[in-house]
């Protein structure tokens, strides 16, 4: 059976003393289960800091982004060296609005996979389709290209050890949300798709998360579904017992 995996997405929310409260409050609280795995995606600043007061506890501590590179001159960014070497264990990667608003393509999204992996860190890659592309019936093949891209060249092992958290863009923080029939017909097509083009054991083991206005009210009723493993969340894990609901929901 594969871990359930929650991982709170704080995008750029929060100052210091709000987020150190935040992983106080909900290391000392998570439950002590080997069914699920809880992650913090935090802005870069708070990182250090966050390793520090979780350590000892089972909170992951993930970065938003990073450049594949592991060094050199790229002002303002950072490397997955970096990242490693503070304690960070996970890093989302290629994230609607980084696509939307920083100009990631299918093409750094990979290279930045192939670059965590060879820093000991697991990305969490994001795919999703536009409302235009839903209404098109291009859902299927427009998250099929992006899966594909991404796990390009990596081994069996590497893919089996991705995250794939699907988020239909329209269902981003808009309140709206994809049934959990329909959310669990794209993770299913994607583990179909990660299945032809690797192995039924990749496909088999890689965890696939739902994301899009995923809260405790209806956490239950998506990972009741076969395909989901777990959500990336945004808005609802900004508040620890918020947050701490749907990490007890992935127990279930």
């Amino acid at each position: 059976m594969r871990k359930r995996i929650i991982a709170g997405n704080w995008k750029m929310n929060k100052l210091p003393n709000e987020a150190k409260q935040f992983v106080a409050n909900v290391s000392k609280k998570l439950p002590q289960s080997e069914k699920v795995e809880a992650i913090v995606c935090a802005p870069f600043p708070y990182l250090p800091a966050l390793v520090d007061e979780a350590k000892g506890s089972n909170l992951k501590i993930s970065a938003q982004n990073m450049h594949f590179e592991e060094n050199g001159a790229f002002t303002g960014e950072v490397s997955p060296a970096m990242l490693q070497d503070i304690g960070v264990t996970h890093v989302i990667i290629g994230h609607s609005e980084r696509r939307q608003y920083f100009a990631e393509t299918d093409e750094s999204v990979n290279k930045k996979v192939h670059a965590a992996f060879a820093h000991e860190l697991t990305p969490i890659v994001c795919v999703g389709e536009t409302l235009q592309q839903r209404e098109a019936n291009e859902t299927n093949t427009h998250v099929e290209k992006q899966v594909s891209a991404a796990i390009e060249g990596l081994t069996e092992e590497q893919v089996a050890a991705t995250i794939i958290a699907y988020e239909p863009i329209w269902a981003i923080g808009t309140g709206k949300t994809a049934t959990s029939e329909q959310a669990n017909e794209v993770c299913a097509h994607i583990r179909k798709v990660v299945a032809e083009k690797v192995s039924q054991h990749a496909a088999d083991n890689m965890v696939i998360q739902y994301g899009g206005s995923v809260k405790p009210a209806n956490v239950d009723e998506l990972l009741a579904q076969s395909d989901i493993d777990g959500a990336l969340v945004g808005g609802a894990s900004l508040e620890a017992d918020s947050f701490l609901q749907l990490v007890e929901a992935g127990i279930k």
